[in-house]
């Protein structure tokens, strides 16, 4: 199971989280990677933590100012991205090209998705992975794999009719290793959490939780 820690604009220490998530990767063997501001790439993967854009911009070298370049955030240490996360929409055509210019930079990539017939849509762009996240289940602490777990086996069925190499991960109101069980037993091949590490008092606690069913 991939664990994608998404650390949004939180106030919280983004390498602290990271050295946690690579302590508790080294000590239990878990897949974590850790996903910063743009500003924090190179100091959170200057831990040895697994680093991932939260976005890359569906753009080339050139005239794009304010634009997360792909190349920039592989230079910084990113290995992977996040792509249309429900608090950064993108257009299809620009999921496209984005992931284009994540390819160029080689970096892994993750596109989210709100429902199954979503997750079907992007999954023919060629992803990695896709991420189902209701955008009302996240950051409640309720994960999609209980509210609705329907919608975790409809967008793995999705994703397998149109490309049964693209893994699927499970997103929304993640926090527990309760949770990380559910959504495997639902047939995801990781979760995408935020708020149950980047809130936490001890993260590599919280994280030691979630990875623990492992």
């Amino acid at each position: 199971m991939k664990v994608v820690v998404n650390l949004k604009a939180y106030p919280c220490d983004p390498v602290g989280v990271a050295t946690a998530a690579r302590e508790v990767a080294d000590e239990t063997g878990a897949d974590i990677a850790v996903a910063p501001q743009a500003a924090h790439l190179d100091r959170v993967a200057d831990t040895g933590v697994e680093t991932w854009a939260q976005h890359v911009s569906a753009v080339e070298h050139g005239s794009h100012t304010g634009s997360t370049l792909a190349e920039a955030a592989a230079d910084a240490g990113a290995t992977g991205t996040l792509l249309n996360h429900s608090e950064r929409r993108l257009k299809l055509a620009d999921i496209d090209a984005a992931l284009d210019a994540a390819e160029r930079a080689g970096l892994d990539t993750c596109v989210c998705a709100n429902n199954p017939d979503q997750i079907g849509a992007v999954a023919a762009l060629g992803p990695d992975a896709v991420a189902v996240e209701p955008p009302e289940l996240i950051g409640t602490g309720t994960p999609v794999s209980k509210a609705d777990p329907d919608v975790v086996t409809d967008a793995v069925a999705a994703a397998e009719a149109v490309d049964d190499s693209v893994s699927v991960y499970c997103g929304a109101g993640i926090s527990t290793g309760e949770d990380l069980t559910s959504a495997r037993e639902l047939g995801a091949e990781g979760v995408l959490l935020a708020s149950g590490v980047a809130k936490a008092d001890d993260p590599k606690a919280a994280l030691a939780d979630l990875v623990a069913p492992l």
